[in-house]
């Protein structure tokens, strides 16, 4: 009995596109519900929550994106070149979400209303895109 190597690379793709929907999702929620919360102290608890691991939610689209390169390279590029405008517009959210999310802390109190903005700005484009 063998496995065709593309089957395992098949699961690998999956298993990495479905970590991210899961692991991040929550993220992207917690970025979206930014827009009804305005007690500044429960944002603060909002951003805690995620900050440990907010960083390493990315890595699994990383890692499907770059499987898919790696062994199926002409169903990336029919994949990339159909949905361009979607792949930019959710990376241009989810750039825009890390900044935000990073400068939070760092600005000072009469600034942190934008980049709490941005954050849920960015998340919403990331999810909805």
């Amino acid at each position: 009995m063998s496995i065709d190597i593309s089957v395992i690379w098949f699961v690998i793709i999956v298993f990495a596109t479905l970590m991210y929907i899961v692991m991040d999702g929550f993220d992207l929620g917690i970025g979206m519900l930014f827009s009804v919360v305005h007690d500044g102290e429960e944002r603060d608890v909002m951003v805690n929550s995620v900050a440990p691991v907010w960083d390493g939610n990315e890595t699994w689209l990383v890692l499907g994106g770059a499987g898919l390169f790696g062994a199926f390279p002409l169903a990336y590029a029919v994949i990339t070149d159909a949905l361009v405008i979607p792949l930019t517009a959710m990376l241009i959210g989810l750039i825009f979400r890390g900044v935000a999310f990073e400068f939070r802390f760092k600005a000072v109190p009469s600034h942190r209303t934008f980049w709490d903005y941005a954050f849920a700005g960015g998340s919403l484009l990331a999810t909805f895109s």
